[in-house]
């Protein structure tokens, strides 16, 4: 066991020099100032290329520096490192805690046709994504600089030049929007109200949801976190909730008959289908996503390397024990043939089940009054206090039971708000990188116009969100661009995995201040060979899950998506400076703003006689 403690998350540093790395902050202290107060400093790029780097690996191989930039200059500009534990802790949760937990339960048992096989996957994406964690911690803290999967392609796979950033670029940009999560939430918000959920007036919602996001992450940053925050938090409350409830459930004083039903002879009418169980496992993945959220945005972190290594298994633990608890309580709830057979999402069927007419009082007042003046304003709610009793309409509680788990189940679909605020750190690491840009790279990468948020990122983010928001039917569309976004990365987790493996052979002494148990990172490549070869496989019913287009079609397109991004960079650095005689010389330039970026002047090249 003691051997295997120096692998945990939480142990010391080697040398104890990462303790400073917050100190790259872009602020210093002013001692001219009477108040001794803390002013914003932008510095140049002569003085950030002097200071000595941060970077653990940097300090043993320069060689091993990802990109252009330093650590120093990848980190200057914006707010600094503002970002502790709490909020990256919640920026985890808030990302994890979407409809997965709510809506996925009943699709993954009718999958595999068995309480006990359901539960014991879930338990198996927990273990596979805390493996996947420890590689990205690995990652991240070698590297602790935003970016997330960008920067850990750039360190391994450095030849042909740019080729990796690009391809990862073309995945980011095309296809790293929020569309599907916003119209999900408007339609189901307009059901909630009892509004016709239109075409128009779903997209109307779902457009004004996403700008919305958009102004408050570039406008508002520190609101934006503390929004962030706030309903993470009202996330892990309502998962408490349901979890005690379910205990409740199960200790026998709730009204349902038996509540150890489905735990008897739990892995009867398990499925014998590799394809039913791969599908699940895709489902089960889906609901952990987010794990890594924190790793796009280290430049904004104080003390990068410890604040990763506590938030990250934190985040993922609780986010973990609550989806399994909550399994438990909905297969307490119900039977597995309503869970299977359900119409509404799981969530639904369990408050239907527990807080029906024989609830018990105390209760559904809780909920009732917990729904009130939020989506109950056109709900008529009665109640009578008095010093000796408490007396209310069961009819109406119930329904106000079932009007709040619509709110809770909107409230879920909040997770593109913490996953646009990753997604514009990432663009606008893309473009720091040189990337040519439509209207520029300087804009791009630019924290205009507070100096202190990437809008211009944030915009990069919106505009597929529109297009996908707006141009497509819905029916097939949604459904179908969930799972084009999920192949390509795990084409990139593929190469994540195998290129750790390359850094441990090629750069045995580089400072790893957090190691991966090398089991785990081969049970993590495997898993993501069997999913990049699972879709392939014919499904049970022939035609999977958006009929009528071929079950296959989206791996197609994901693979398509990223063979753009090889042509654009063969475009860019093979093709253009050819045809026209030049060579491309990369140079670092400051903005206004304190960011300091990479570009790329064209260079003529003399023909030799």
């Amino acid at each position: 066991m003691s051997s295997l403690l120096r692998y945990f998350p939480l142990r010391k540093n080697v040398d104890g020099s990462l303790s400073d790395i917050a100190s790259a902050s872009g602020k210093v202290q002013d001692p001219a100032d009477e108040n001794n107060a803390t002013k914003e400093y932008a510095p140049t790029v002569e003085e950030v290329s002097s200071v000595e780097p941060l970077e653990p690996t940097n300090t043993v191989d320069p060689d091993l520096n990802p990109g252009n930039l330093t650590l120093e200059e990848d980190a200057a500009g914006g707010m600094g490192r503002h970002l502790g534990v709490f909020s990256c802790t919640m920026l985890i949760v808030g990302r994890i805690i979407g409809t997965g937990v709510f809506s996925t339960p009943s699709s993954i048992l009718g999958s595999v046709g068995s309480v006990g096989a359901s539960l014991m996957l879930w338990v198996l994406g927990f273990i596979l994504s805390f493996c996947g964690l420890f590689i990205w911690l690995e990652y991240g803290t070698m590297f602790p600089r935003s970016g997330g999967e960008k920067v850990y392609l750039e360190a391994v796979y450095k030849k042909p030049r740019s080729l990796a950033t690009v391809i990862f670029a073309a995945n980011a940009i095309l296809l790293g929007f929020s569309a599907s999560n916003c119209i999900v939430f408007a339609s189901n918000i307009l059901v909630a109200a009892d509004q016709p959920a239109g075409r128009w007036e779903t997209r109307g919602i779902a457009l004004g949801v996403i700008s919305f996001v958009t102004l408050l992450h570039g406008l508002t940053p520190r609101l934006g976190v503390y929004v962030m925050n706030g309903l993470s938090v009202f996330k892990i409350a309502i998962l408490v909730f349901l979890v005690v409830t379910g205990w409740v459930v199960l200790s026998g004083h709730t009204h349902i008959q038996d509540p150890h039903v489905n735990f008897r002879n739990a892995f009867a009418g398990s499925s014998r289908s590799s394809n039913d169980y791969a599908t699940a496992m895709f489902k089960v993945l889906f609901a952990y996503d987010g794990w890594s959220n924190v790793n796009y945005i280290l430049n904004n972190v104080k003390n990068p390397v410890r604040t990763l290594k506590i938030a990250g298994p934190l985040g993922l633990g609780i986010c973990a024990v609550l989806y399994l608890l909550a399994n438990v309580a909905y297969f307490a709830a119900a039977s597995k043939e309503e869970i299977m057979n359900s119409g509404v999402t799981v969530a639904s069927l369990f408050f239907g089940k527990v807080f029906g007419p024989q609830a018990q009082r105390a209760l559904t007042v809780f909920v009732a009054l917990s729904a009130l003046g939020s989506v109950l304003s056109k709900k008529r709610l009665t109640f009578r206090l008095t010093f000796t009793s408490l007396s209310f309409d069961v009819q109406e509680c119930y329904h106000s039971c079932m009007m709040f788990h619509s709110f809770v189940y909107q409230t879920s679909r909040l997770s593109f708000i913490p996953q646009s605020f990753a997604a514009a750190r990432i663009n606008q690491e893309l473009a720091k990188e040189g990337i040519p840009l439509p209207f520029g790279n300087r804009a791009w990468a630019s924290n205009w116009p507070t100096r202190k948020a990437p809008m211009p990122g944030l915009i990069v983010h919106l505009i597929p969100s529109l297009i996908v928001i707006i141009a497509p039917p819905p029916t097939v569309a949604y459904p179908f661009i969930l799972d084009v976004q999920g192949y390509p990365q795990q084409i990139i987790n593929f190469f994540i995995v195998t290129g750790l493996f390359w850094l441990r052979w090629r750069k045995p002494h580089a400072v790893r201040p957090f190691k991966v148990w090398w089991p785990l990172a081969i049970f993590f490549l495997a898993a993501s060979t069997f999913l990049l070869v699972a879709p392939f496989i014919r499904p049970s019913n022939g035609v999977g899950d958006t009929p009528p287009l071929p079950y296959y079609l989206y791996c197609l397109v994901g693979i398509a998506v990223m063979f753009v991004g090889i042509l654009y960079w063969a475009g860019w650095r093979i093709l253009l400076p050819r045809v026209f005689g030049y060579e491309l010389v990369p140079r670092k330039e400051a903005l206004n703003d304190g960011t300091i970026i990479t570009l790329f002047s064209r260079r003529k090249v003399q023909k030799t006689s």
